[in-house]
């Protein structure tokens, strides 16, 4: 096990010790695990740690199509689950459309106004004046009765029953080369989103950039292949892959960047 955790940040260590607890969990009892919302940085920890074992099974579900915050059941690999086993709810938000607009940051903000974690609601979609979102089943009747108000706009929610009626966006990544001269992270989303070093670690050090997810306000956070950034109001960037270094010794990157297509 310390071979696997050794490739991971020093701050994830809190998480994979749960992720080793839920697998002792399973293998003890010789029953299922059904964890709250992850993100995708967290289901590839879950993988690589539990992926190992010959004689476990893990099974995603988030409803939407593509999700990105699905929950996870952990599970003997003789143990066949049914979609019903992740206890996944979806609700559509009725609110004065002609009136107010409502963005992904003011349902994600009245969701977690209501007192539960991120990890309780999965994914957001919105397309048009349409909102959805996921949640997890076991806290479905609390959000139906205190989730009333958005902002300063009143709301109605409506459980949707039919799988078809959930929105569907398509995810697209394009990919691109860049040389910079360090993996910093303010180095890189400066080069990749094409702005000042100065206006980079501005937003960094303001809280809008994630890596992974995950906030980091340290300028010199150190990037590594493979990860997710997002910075407010410059979407989505992954680092694909490294291609070694120019004779200047500058790093190539080979970046995706993230469009959606309705």
């Amino acid at each position: 096990m310390e071979h696997l955790i050794q490739h991971f940040r020093k701050d994830e260590q809190t998480f994979i010790e749960k992720v080793i607890g839920w697998q002792r969990e399973v293998e003890d009892r010789f029953a299922p695990k059904l964890t709250d919302f992850l993100d995708p940085r967290e289901r590839f920890i879950v993988s690589s740690i539990i992926g190992q074992q010959s004689d476990l099974q893990i099974l995603t579900f988030g409803g939407f199509h593509e999700a990105e915050r699905e929950r996870l059941f952990i599970c003997p690999n003789y143990f066949e689950p049914s979609l019903d086993d992740f206890q996944i709810s979806f609700f559509s938000i009725h609110y004065p459309a002609k009136f107010v607009q409502l963005k992904h940051p003011d349902v994600l903000g009245a969701l977690l106004s209501l007192g539960m974690g991120r990890n309780k609601f999965g994914d957001i979609r919105i397309e048009g004046e349409t909102i959805q979102f996921a949640v997890a089943g076991e806290v479905q009747d609390y959000i139906k009765a205190n989730l009333t108000s958005i902002g300063k706009s009143k709301v109605k929610i409506e459980q949707i029953e039919a799988e078809d009626e959930l929105i569907t966006l398509t995810e697209e990544w394009f990919e691109k080369s860049y040389t910079v001269s360090s993996m910093r992270l303010d180095v890189i989303l400066a080069t990749v989103a094409n702005i000042s070093r100065q206006k980079s670690q501005s937003l960094i050090k303001a809280g809008k950039v994630k890596v992974n997810w995950t906030v980091r306000e340290d300028t010199s956070f150190e990037v590594q292949e493979g990860d997710v950034l997002s910075a407010r109001g410059y979407g989505r960037i992954k680092v694909m892959m490294t291609e070694g270094r120019t004779k200047k010794d500058k790093i190539r990157l080979q970046v995706g960047r993230l469009e959606q297509k309705q």
